[in-house]
Order: C-alpha cells, then sequence, then structure tokens
C-alpha cells in the first residue's frame, strides 16, 4: 500500500519548523483552535497535488510563516537570510527509482518522496536588492518560485502524481467550487485512463449531435450566426459530471448528508479509487447518530491512509486514540503521538460512554472530580482559596470523571505530560482506595487528594461537617427524618446546586481540596 511515511515542514503557515511521523492506516490530528490541525492537511495537499496554481491560488502571503518573515523584515534584510519554505513527504510502498534519493532537507540517506519548495530566485538577485534598501517595500514575495520535485531531482507534474488523494473539508460542503471539484477527483480516481478517454470522446460526439439535430430547429431560421455547445476543457466531462444519490444531486441534499456521502464514497475500495483521504472536521453538520455511522465506515475503510483534523472526542477515542497525534498551541513545533498509550486504556475509551479525553489532552492543567456535586461546586472553592486566582486566570479544567476511570485518565495524562490533581471520596478506606490504588502513578505530574479520615468518606460527609452552620440553614427546615448529612447524600447534585445558589459567599473547602488547589497552581 503507497503511504505517506513522514511529513516535514520548514516556514509553513505557523509553523516554522515540523515533523510528524505517520501511521500508515489512520492518523488523528488533535488540537485547540490555531494549533495547526488543518495546515497540516494543506500541507499534504499542496505537495501531493503538486499544482503551481493551486498554490498562487492561496497566495504565498498566506502560506509563508509569518514569524519568519517579520523577523527577516526587521532584522539587516540580508539577501542571503531571505526565509525559504519548503512541505516534504516522505513516502513507503514505491518502486519507482525517480522518487528515490537525498533531494531533501536531512540529505543523509537515500529515501522516496516529493518535495515542494518556495525560494527567491537568483535571476532576481538584483531587483530583490533594490527592494529591500527600501525601508518602506514589503517582503518581496512576488521574486519567489515554486518548485515540486522527487527526493531523486526529477519535476513532479499534476498529471503524474504519485499518490491518488483526496481533501474533503466539511466547512466547505456548499461552496461550488470544492464540490466540483471533488466530483472531479472521485472521477478520475474511479475511472481508468482509457475509461476517461472514451467517455471524454463519447461526450464530445454527443453534445454535436445535440448542435446538429436539437439547435438546427432554430439555427436554420438565423443567417449569419448560431448556437453552438461549448466544447472547451473547461466544459468537458470532468467539468460538467455530478454525483447522485437515487436520481438526485448530492448538491441537492442537506449538509450533513452531503458530508457522510462525500465521506462515503471516497472511502469506497476500487481498483483506481484513492490512496490517501484527508478529512478536515468530518464531524461538521452531522448528528450524533450519522457521527457513529461515519466512524463505522472509517474503522471499516482498506488500502488507504486515512488523515483526520478533528475536534471530536468521540471520532478520537471509537476509532483509536493510539493513532491520536496531539499539536500544541504554545508550542507547535513540538507534536505528541499517542501511540505509547496502554492499549487497554485505548480500548476503554473505546467502549466508554461519553468521556472528556479531547479535554485532558488539550489542557496543561487539570483537577480530575469523580461526582457531579464535585464538580458543581468546584469552581467557587478553587476562587475562594486560590489566593486571587481562578480556573481560567491559572489555565485549570474541571473534569468529572467515574472513580473507576481516573487510572485511563491518568494513562493520557502521563503520556501527555500533564498536571492532574485528582479530588476523590476515600470510601472509608484512605490508604488502600487513595493510596495503595495508585502505587504506579507515582509521578511528579500526578498527585491524588483525598481526606485521610476514614470516617469522613465522601465529599458530602466533608463539605457538611466543615461547613454545618451554612448546610443546616439551608436544609434543615422540613426535615422530618432525614438528618441535613443524609438528605445531602441521597440527593447530592440537587445539594450542591442549591448550596452554590445560596450559600456560595458561605462556603469553605475541605483541607484535602485547599491542599489540591495550592498544589495545581503552582
Amino acid at each position: 500500500m503507497k503511504t505517506i511515511k513522514k511529513l516535514i515542514l520548514k516556514n509553513f503557515k505557523r509553523f516554522k519548523t515540523l515533523e510528524i511521523e505517520f501511521d500508515k492506516e489512520l492518523n488523528i490530528l488533535i488540537g485547540g483552535n490555531e494549533a495547526g490541525k488543518s495546515s497540516v492537511l494543506q500541507a499534504l495537499d499542496l505537495v501531493m497535488s503538486a499544482s503551481r496554481s493551486k498554490v498562487e491560488g492561496i497566495g504565498l502571503e498566506s502560506l509563508f510563516n509569518a514569524a519568519c518573515i517579520e523577523e527577516f523584515m526587521a532584522g539587516p534584510r540580508k539577501i542571503a537570510d531571505l526565509p525559504t519554505m519548503f512541505i516534504e513527504a516522505h513516502l513507503d510502498g514505491f518502486a519507482d527509482h525517480e522518487l528515490n534519493g537525498k533531494n531533501h532537507s536531512r540529505r543523509d540517506v537515500e529515501v522516496d518522496g516529493i518535495k515542494f519548495v518556495c525560494e527567491p530566485v537568483d535571476e532576481y538577485t538584483k531587483h530583490i536588492c533594490e527592494v529591500l534598501k527600501d525601508p518602506n517595500s514589503s517582503f518581496p514575495f512576488e521574486y519567489y518560485a515554486i518548485h515540486f520535485s522527487t527526493f531523486g531531482g526529477h519535476p513532479v507534474h499534476p498529471y503524474k502524481k504519485p499518490l491518488k488523494h483526496l481533501l474533503i473539508d466539511s466547512s466547505q460542503i456548499n461552496n461550488e467550487y470544492a464540490t466540483r471539484e471533488y466530483t472531479r477527483s472521485m472521477y478520475l480516481a474511479n475511472a481508468s485512463v482509457l475509461e476517461r478517454n472514451r467517455h471524454g470522446l463519447e461526450y464530445r460526439n454527443a453534445k454535436t449531435r445535440f448542435r446538429d439535430a436539437v439547435l438546427a430547429d432554430i439555427n436554420d431560421k438565423l443567417p449569419d450566426y448560431k448556437f453552438g455547445v461549448r466544447s472547451s476543457p473547461k466544459a468537458s466531462i470532468e467539468t460538467d459530471i455530478m454525483i447522485t444519490e437515487s436520481d438526485i444531486p448530492i448538491d441537492s441534499k442537506g449538509k450533513g448528508r452531503q458530508c457522510f456521502i462525500k465521506i462515503e464514497f471516497a472511502l469506497r475500495d476500487r481498483e483506481h479509487t484513492l490512496d490517501v483521504v484527508l478529512l478536515e472536521e468530518p464531524e461538521n453538520h452531522l448528528s450524533h447518530v450519522h457521527t457513529r455511522k461515519l466512524i463505522d465506515r472509517i474503522s471499516n475503510a482498506t488500502k488507504k491512509q486515512i488523515f483526520i483534523a478533528t475536534h471530536s472526542s468521540l471520532i478520537c477515542t471509537r476509532l483509536n486514540l493510539q493513532k491520536a497525534i496531539i499539536l500544541s498551541e504554545s508550542d507547535p513545533s513540538c507534536p505528541t503521538s499517542l501511540t505509547g498509550l496502554p492499549s487497554d486504556t485505548a480500548g476503554f475509551f473505546m467502549k466508554a460512554p461519553d468521556n472528556n479525553v479531547l479535554e485532558l489532552a488539550l489542557c496543561k492543567k487539570a483537577i480530575l472530580v469523580e461526582g457531579d456535586a464535585e464538580f458543581i461546586l468546584m469552581e467557587t472553592l478553587y476562587k475562594k482559596h486560590a489566593e486571587g486566582g481562578s480556573l481560567d486566570k491559572d489555565g485549570v479544567h474541571i473534569i468529572s470523571v467515574d472513580g473507576t476511570s481516573f487510572k485511563r485518565y491518568f494513562d493520557l495524562a502521563k503520556v501527555l505530560k500533564i498536571k492532574i490533581a485528582a479530588i476523590r471520596d476515600n470510601d472509608g478506606a484512605y490508604q488502600k482506595t487513595c493510596v495503595d490504588n495508585y502505587v504506579n502513578y507515582n509521578v511528579a505530574t500526578i498527585k491524588i487528594f483525598a481526606d485521610p479520615n476514614d470516617k469522613r468518606s465522601t465529599f458530602e460527609i466533608c463539605m457538611y461537617e466543615d461547613n454545618k452552620a451554612a448546610c443546616d440553614d439551608q436544609f434543615a427546615a422540613g426535615r422530618k427524618k432525614l438528618t441535613v448529612q443524609q438528605y445531602m447524600l441521597d440527593n447530592k447534585a440537587e445539594a450542591a446546586f442549591q448550596l452554590l445558589a445560596k450559600k456560595a459567599d458561605d462556603l469553605v473547602a475541605p483541607a484535602y481540596i485547599r491542599e489540591a488547589v495550592t498544589w495545581i497552581k503552582q
């Protein structure tokens, strides 16, 4: 199977440098807004398209890393320091000698691959120097040239691309140009060269017959000028063909159905179909039910390398967290692969109900709590004991996790080096439940906080004993059989919500929660 083994970028969009190794089957790109997920897909699309017109349509100013341009313009502006941009796709599964060579950034070993380079043209050196001398001039993008070549030094042309690929961007689902390009790409992937030649000939013949037979009715009445039918490359079978479902054009269907059809069609396996499929936020416009169907379709795809950029916890966990690559907003040059996540933990998240994997994966600090009551009150308790801090100011996320799932989230936090404070009940056995149980997670970035007194076994008991006056004032009235503490134990979430609404200013956190706040804030 033909695949992309590695991507190396320099001065492309938000990446000054980037190197990512890919799985041969599935790659899930995860990251916050502006982390670079879309940029990675775009880089793959550009280098595999080998299309100068596509690059020019986007514009070099949009593709070049803004920081490297600003640094150059603010410096001495030496022509030798002019930045270059390149995209390298290291390939695997090929037997084409033209792809193999040392024409890549490492130059230490012969490997297969293709590259896109954008650099200043030597023959324009004199003109570039004049531009750079002008302190008011803009960066000289106009004097840059675009080259596509193999690692063997041979040119790459759009009609001779080593990989058949397709980018499907769900945000562009109603864009007429994007729909036309998708249809054209799928046609080229599903029809052989011989079939396309025959289709093109028959299509032109049909146009000729239409002109001679049907338009003759009016053309015979016109003395000088006649009506004809377009026969140029801009009106060919490839531009006029469309995809239908039950004889209805797919662009006449709803956005969700269009997304599903386009992805499902692209993943089908036939002789001439795609090698690589790039999916930009495929969850867009899809209901939960159709998202699950899409996940199932992606899981069963064969003979294709799939890349997905997503914000969906459902997609990344149900497909396989070990295939995820996390892009950091703060350090874009250092992606983190989750291949080191234990297989049983990845399997757990595949089957677990609603989870907060992405919320944890994309933060730097988190407090894990094991119940709705703790989650409801934690923001207020944190703010009260954080000495002027707040969750937002300190960059701390509160995540509600079932107590039996703590270890699974710890596995993920260890791989990602996320600082985790886990707040939990001692369940009447502090040493066994909160110390011995987590002996394998004794690392500097993970700490468990619980009340050491076995009699204070739950959050509600601790909150009642440390806030007795406020709780009695709120809940004692009307109590005939249940004590206030028992009422809070029997109605955990409701009691927490009422305390938040009526007694927030009076509440103090139990000592173990105050310790957790101090530790996570450091």
